[in-house]
């Protein structure tokens, strides 16, 4: 996979979880009753660790191996 590639495949999982925060946000502010409500925040709060988590993870899948070890 080229940087290219894994740089737009970090970014996507960036707005990804926007548009996920934005979509819970949504729900929550149109809601009346309680499930709509939970159900918002329950995908804010995902699309948030999502953020949070899934670049990181990515980068560290890969990341170059430090000189001198062996690859699996």
């Amino acid at each position: 996979m080229s940087v290219a590639a894994r740089y737009f495949a970090m970014a996507g999982a960036r707005i990804a979880g926007a548009g996920g925060a934005v979509l819970g946000l949504i729900l929550i502010a149109r809601a009346t009753t309680l499930p709509p409500k939970a159900i918002g925040t329950a995908l804010v709060l995902s699309a948030l660790l999502m953020m949070a988590v899934v670049p990181r993870a990515l980068a560290r899948r890969w990341r170059t191996p430090p000189e001198g070890s062996e690859l699996p």
